[in-house]
């Protein structure tokens, strides 16, 4: 089990985003998430956005920091990355 996460380098919304995901499963992320108090408004298809405030809470509790490249790459190689569909909203 390896939980992701990238640095809050997106910035959307006044804030800076990082974002954060599972190399195994959604089900022990959506776990993870709420552990963090995340909220499930937060999934975005095959990750959690996360504020840059909650990066460092996350890292300590066992998300592995990884580049955004190596994020995306570590959830295609697992099959779990979902690419956006047409009218999707954007990525945060």
């Amino acid at each position: 089990m390896a939980f992701l996460i990238d640095p809050p380098h997106v910035s959307r919304h006044g804030r800076r985003w990082s974002h954060l995901a599972s190399d195994t499963s959604f089900e022990e992320l959506h776990v993870f998430a709420r552990e963090l108090g995340i909220p499930a408004r937060g999934f975005d298809g095959d990750h959690y956005d996360v504020p840059s405030e909650y990066y460092d809470q996350v890292v300590a509790l066992g998300a592995e920091p990884v580049s955004s490249r190596e994020l995306v790459a570590r959830l295609h190689a697992a099959g779990l990355r979902r690419r956006k569909r047409p009218g999707d909203a954007t990525s945060r």
